[in-house]
């Protein structure tokens, strides 16, 4: 069964994208959770089901801040190596944007290794690109420094944009960038504003937006979640989903079929010590 895809820069991409956060321990709930989600994804096995699970849908492209967690590195190579095929890996990376020619340097040995890894597209992390925006200007300042260094390496460039702005100026400057990632979630956690403002930047985006945290870290239930943002995107638009094991990779797969396809999901109903007729 192949899920939709959509077209990024001449690339195609399934509209589910997997995602890293209950892969490499980064919970959004608290220590104890990050170090299940370590402690679990420390065996490769562990995550290469996930992602096995997901390749049964054709759904071939992970996001992760690769090039700049030494840990995501190896992890990478050895899942590629035992699954004998190259994922499409959308490279988040947390760069230094100070404004010297050292920063500058390590920026682009940071965009050299994300090519080095087999990196498609590079979207500048949030805590990095947010620094550069300057809102009484609505310009991203210096951002053409690094997306000329992304050209360089053949890596596709684009934007992690948690703060709205940033869709709205690189659009508005023409900036050479190809996607962004955006926060939406019906609960609008780690939204800087408003969903429905959110969603009317989203649908005005001049390129395709990776959504993420569609379940906000858990703050909602999957059928929840990835129900309100599969009706609400544009058809070019994606879902980025994290999985902790194969179970929810085919559970959240399911649950995106059937709002796609505008149908009640096939799911096993939740355990409860007292089932009624009600809870199925």
């Amino acid at each position: 069964m192949a899920f939709p895809r959509t077209t990024v820069a001449g690339v195609s991409l399934p509209r589910l994208l997997i995602g890293s956060n209950w892969i490499f321990g980064w919970s959004h709930t608290g220590h104890a959770a990050d170090l299940f989600i370590k402690d679990y994804h420390s065996a490769v096995d562990a995550t290469l089901q996930v992602i096995n699970a997901f390749l049964q849908y054709g759904i071939d492209a992970w996001m992760a801040p690769f090039s700049s967690a030494p840990d995501c590195l190896d992890k990478i190579k050895r899942i590629q190596d035992r699954i004998g095929k190259k994922l499409i890996l959308i490279d988040t990376p947390i760069i230094n944007v100070d404004d010297n020619e050292a920063a500058r340097k390590e920026a682009r040995a940071i965009f050299k290794t994300s090519a080095e890894i087999g990196s498609t597209f590079c979207l500048i992390h949030h805590a990095s690109c947010e620094q550069l925006v300057n809102k009484n200007k609505r310009i991203i300042d210096r951002l053409p420094q690094y997306t000329e260094m992304m050209r360089e390496y053949g890596l596709i460039p684009g934007l992690s944009a948690h703060m709205p702005e940033i869709i709205q100026y690189a659009d508005l400057n023409e900036y050479d960038v190809e996607t962004y990632i955006q926060i939406l979630n019906c609960v609008g956690f780690m939204m800087q504003v408003e969903i429905e403002s959110v969603i009317r930047i989203i649908h005005e985006a001049k390129k395709p937006v990776m959504t993420i945290k569609p379940m906000g870290a858990g703050r909602t239930t999957p059928y929840v979640g990835l129900t309100f943002n599969w009706n609400i995107l544009r058809p070019i638009d994606m879902i980025t989903v994290g999985c902790i094991n194969e179970y929810e990779a085919h559970e959240d797969v399911e649950i995106s079929l059937a709002a796609l396809e505008k149908r009640l999901p096939n799911l096993e109903g939740r355990s409860s010590p007292g089932k009624t007729s009600i809870i199925k």
